[in-house]
Parts: C-alpha cells; sequence; structure tokens
C-alpha cells in the first residue's frame, strides 16, 4: 500500500481571494447623513467630504441611499364626511460616505465639525 508522506501532500499557496481578504483588513470610517432637506444634506456632505480631503483622506462617495417615505392619511374632520381626507408624508434623504485608513486627526477634525440642525449622522469604525 502506498501512504502520502509529509513531503509529498500538496503545499497550500495564497491564492487571490485571501490576499483580497487581507487587503480588506484595512480600517473603514462609514459616515451615514440623514436630513429631511436634500438640499442641507449636500451641504452637509460637501462640508464632510473638504474636511477629510484637507487632511489627504482616502474617501469613497457620496453614495445615495434609497429615500424613505412615510406616508400617513387623516380624515378633514372629526365625526362626519368621511371622505374628505389628507395625505401627508415625510421623505427621508440619506448618504453613505467612507473614509478609508482615517488617521486621528481626520476623526478629531470630524467630531469638531459643526453642521446645520436637521441633519443627522452616524458614524461606525468598520
Amino acid at each position: 500500500m502506498a501512504t502520502i508522506t509529509e513531503s509529498t501532500k500538496p503545499k497550500a499557496k495564497r491564492t487571490p481571494k485571501k490576499a483580497a481578504a487581507a487587503a480588506q483588513a484595512e480600517h473603514k470610517l462609514r459616515i451615514r447623513v440623514r436630513a429631511y432637506e436634500h438640499k442641507i444634506l449636500d451641504l452637509s456632505v460637501k462640508q464632510i467630504m473638504d474636511t477629510a480631503a484637507r487632511f489627504d483622506a482616502t474617501v469613497v462617495g457620496p453614495v445615495p441611499l434609497p429615500t424613505e417615505i412615510k406616508r400617513w392619511t387623516v380624515n378633514r374632520s372629526t365625526f362626519v364626511h368621511k371622505d374628505a381626507r389628507e395625505q401627508f408624508e415625510m421623505r427621508i434623504h440619506k448618504r453613505l460616505i467612507d473614509i478609508l485608513n482615517p488617521s486621528p486627526k481626520v476623526i478629531e477634525a470630524l467630531t469638531n465639525l459643526n453642521l446645520p440642525s436637521g441633519v443627522t449622522i452616524d458614524v461606525k469604525m468598520i
């Protein structure tokens, strides 16, 4: 019987998939920006991008995410006139920005950033 010894076993080579997985181990700062008005949202995103560019950070985005729409239908009167209704909607616009390998100076500058009211920011370190 032939047995396989250590010297005849095929050795595992490093594949491009493993190299790509090692390259993805980089740190990433993911910023989600939300606002009711798209003009204020775009100004805030531009301000974030300018701050990141000032410190030579690699920026991916802004990526527009789907607009979240909330709708309500209410009766115009309190008791009668069931056919008379009003419809309201609220739109929440969203953007996504990724900053690759952020330095501590970039993170500090982003935390000290003054943005207009009505803009919500979620920051995650991935």
